[in-house]
């Protein structure tokens, strides 16, 4: 091994640029689904802290309403700002599974609040917002993965495709097409 060799090879030029472009749109994936979060994040708990003030529900059936809200919110932010560039041909299979994503999130964004409620007593307004908010931030990861995974589903990318000239079809007599890299 020479001055300046390594065992490790870089990956090459054409490979590096379609990494970096796939991070880039996860890397903004990320910054929009926390830009909707963050402001479905303050509707929930500013509902949750006015349902709580103005009637006299219990913590988590106010949670649960604010829960509720802050869905409609969200589902509003994430199609139309940060997936609004995906596949938008099963609308109604997109609510649904949306929904029910959701319902598994609000189970385990108050199943957190409930078991710190009732299961261990810990019930002060502070108390109370601390959990909630734990509650949100776990669920949140649950979202991100099920949204982005199954509801909002990604259209193909042209630019880090292959077409492989092999498996096209091709007419009777007709010269096999190139690969093409974009």
């Amino acid at each position: 091994m020479g001055h300046g060799s390594s065992r490790l090879r870089s990956a090459p030029p054409a490979r590096r640029g379609a990494l970096r472009r796939r991070v880039d749109r996860l890397w903004r994936e990320v910054v929009k689904f926390g830009a909707v979060g963050g402001a479905g994040l303050l509707v929930n708990l500013l509902v949750f802290n006015l349902v709580r003030q103005v009637t006299d529900l219990q913590v988590v059936r106010a949670s649960v309403i604010a829960t509720i809200v802050a869905i409609l919110f969200n589902y509003m932010g994430f199609r139309y700002f940060t997936y609004r560039d995906r596949d938008k041909t099963g609308q109604t299979r997109e609510l649904t599974l949306f929904l029910l994503f959701s319902g598994a999130g609000l189970v385990i964004e108050n199943g957190v609040l409930y078991l710190a409620t009732y299961g261990f007593g810990w019930n002060s307004p502070l108390q109370n917002n601390f959990f909630k908010f734990l509650g949100i931030a776990i669920a949140t990861l649950f979202r991100f993965w099920s949204y982005r995974t199954w509801v909002f589903r990604a259209l193909p990318v042209r630019g880090d495709t292959v077409v492989d000239a092999k498996r096209l079809p091709r007419a009777k007599g007709e010269e096999p097409r190139p690969k093409v890299f974009r």
